[in-house]
């Protein structure tokens, strides 16, 4: 039976990341302080952190004692030995999302925190129009440029599916200006975060289909100072690996009072039952 080919690249993956330059990683940087600010939230001290990160000197100075795990399909995590493990801006970029999950659920003690941020589904949306426009008119066809990402409900649905327990999913929109379509594409370049779906065109592309994408950005979604705007959809997720102290639901019929008690209004039966 043949094997369905894997969604992203991983050894152009490694290439691109290779050539990412430190003040280029304002979006992990995003991402640090939305993990520190969660974390500080919660009412524990955690000791034994692991951070899964392709870029670990940012994290490393902000978790001195943490394990940094290289972001990989098989992640390095010892099973049940961690109070804290953060997926950190990598889990877009993984060819089985849930798998990911998992074995981050395998490596957290009982009751210990699943933290992840992730670029979500409303990242670059105005550049994949574009490129889209630009190449349908030029082309006639489309060819995948820009990488597929979840939204918001189907990424919480994922942490339910890895067994981890009180999951949320939220998200935080940043919106970046740049000159033009090619300032963007460079700072892209030196993030690490450009195209390496499989499926990705193995040749140059025409010029005139950047020149079209750039007016018709330009266009579109440019501000009054004529600065075109990108818009990254970052993405925190959390879970809990379970535990027998952890809040349950309640059983259907099992409540105390009555919503109309608490709510001051008559109770009236429907039409019809």
């Amino acid at each position: 039976m043949t094997k369905a080919p894997l969604l992203f690249d991983r050894s152009a993956l490694t290439a691109h990341r290779a050539r990412a330059t430190p003040d280029a990683m304002f979006l992990h940087q995003a991402a640090l302080d939305e993990a520190q600010d969660r974390i500080s939230l919660v009412n524990r001290t955690f000791k034994s952190v692991a951070v899964i990160t392709p870029f670990p000197d940012l994290w490393s100075d902000a978790f001195a004692n943490a394990v940094v795990v290289p972001d990989d399909d098989t992640l390095t995590l010892a099973a049940n030995s961690f109070d804290l493990v953060i997926h950190a801006m990598c889990l877009h970029w993984a060819n089985d999302p849930v798998g990911q999950l998992i074995q981050c659920r395998r490596a957290l003690r009982e009751d210990g925190l699943f933290l992840g941020v992730m670029l979500g589904g409303q990242t670059l949306y105005e550049l994949r129009s574009a490129l889209s426009e630009a190449e349908s008119q030029i082309s006639g066809g489309l060819s995948p440029r820009v990488a597929p990402m979840g939204d918001i409900r189907d990424l919480g649905a994922l942490i339910q599916r890895a067994g981890l327990a009180l999951p949320v999913a939220d998200g935080n929109v940043l919106t970046a200006e740049y000159r033009d379509l090619s300032h963007l594409m460079h700072d892209l370049r030196m993030m690490g975060e450009t195209n390496v779906m499989s499926t990705r065109l193995r040749h140059a592309t025409k010029r005139t289909v950047f020149d079209a994408a750039a007016a018709i950005y330009a266009t579109h979604y440019a501000n009054d100072a004529g600065r075109i705007p990108a818009t990254f959809d970052i993405i925190t997720l959390t879970g809990w690996a379970p535990s027998d102290n952890q809040p349950k639901p309640l059983r259907p019929g099992s409540a105390q009072a009555r919503l109309a008690d608490a709510l001051g209004t008559p109770e009236t039966k429907l039409s019809g039952y």
